[in-house]
């Protein structure tokens, strides 16, 4: 009933505990897993080669797709729901995909549900999310689960195959390895009037940020463009609210998020 995809690149130490303490402690209804491999140059292709859970299978791709892998992967199985999974979540409780279907079977109008992150400050991503953005989440109960409403990541979130194929699969992009997959994903589910969330009483462990592996070139590029692109976004909203009345009217229309005050003297 449940495909796993994992894409590893450049990540064996993060990868060997993945399999172990995460993939190994899946339930009978995970039953396909397919880690792709994204032309790694370190010691990933020959761990991934070592591998003996059938369930396993691994796809060694000659060049690095980054996260476009998702939308290829997932054409390579058949089950009803479906799981996206970095390889630098290395800790989850026995059964965890169990519960995440569960809640998921249970929640009405959900497309995607992610698991939450253990608070730990080594993690960066962890840390963004239960300190810096707590105030973005809002939380709820549904029939007996505690879900957090707000940003939803993809290091470990389900959909269903129904959901997939209805709004077109997983994003991809032409032009980089690395992109902001899930809140694309998200807001294409959003459109189509389903609903995201996080699954609050399940954590995994997610090794994300410096402490655990040197920062990706590509990710690194992706978010200095992404950075320019704000600013620039920003320098244009300040221009505009200085025209008369349009700071008035846009707390009346709520057209833009005003930008945050400029550091320029």
């Amino acid at each position: 009933m449940i495909a796993v995809a994992v894409l590893a690149y450049n990540r064996e130490h993060l990868l060997r505990q993945c399999v172990e303490k995460v993939l190994g402690r899946t339930s009978d209804l995970t039953t396909e897993i397919v880690v792709w491999n994204n032309a790694s140059s370190d010691g990933t292709a020959g761990y991934l080669d070592s591998l003996t859970d059938p369930r396993i299978r691994v796809i060694h791709h000659a060049s690095n797709i980054g996260l476009n892998a998702y939308a290829e992967v997932f054409r390579m199985t058949s089950s009803s729901h479906l799981v996206t999974l970095d390889e630098d979540v290395i800790d989850a409780p026995a059964g965890w995909d169990r519960r995440l279907l569960d809640a998921y079977e249970n929640i009405p109008g959900i497309g995607y549900l992610a698991t939450s992150q253990v608070d730990d400050e080594r993690s960066l991503c962890a840390s963004i999310m239960h300190h810096r953005d707590r105030h973005l989440y809002t939380e709820k109960t549904v029939n007996g689960l505690r879900l957090l409403e707000g940003p939803v990541g993809g290091w470990c979130g389900m959909t269903s195959r129904v959901v997939h194929d209805r709004v077109g699969g997983f994003p991809r992009s032409s032009k980089d390895v690395f992109f902001d997959f899930d809140a694309a994903y998200v807001r294409a589910i959003t459109a189509a009037g389903y609903s995201s969330a996080i699954f609050a009483d399940l954590e995994v462990f997610h090794a994300s940020g410096p402490e655990f592996s040197a920062v990706l070139p590509e990710k690194h590029a992706f978010y200095a463009r992404l950075l320019k692109s704000e600013a620039r976004k920003a320098a244009v909203k300040r221009v505009l609210l200085r025209v008369p009345f349009a700071g008035q009217l846009n707390n009346r229309f709520q057209w833009f998020e005003p930008p945050p005050p400029s550091s320029a003297p």
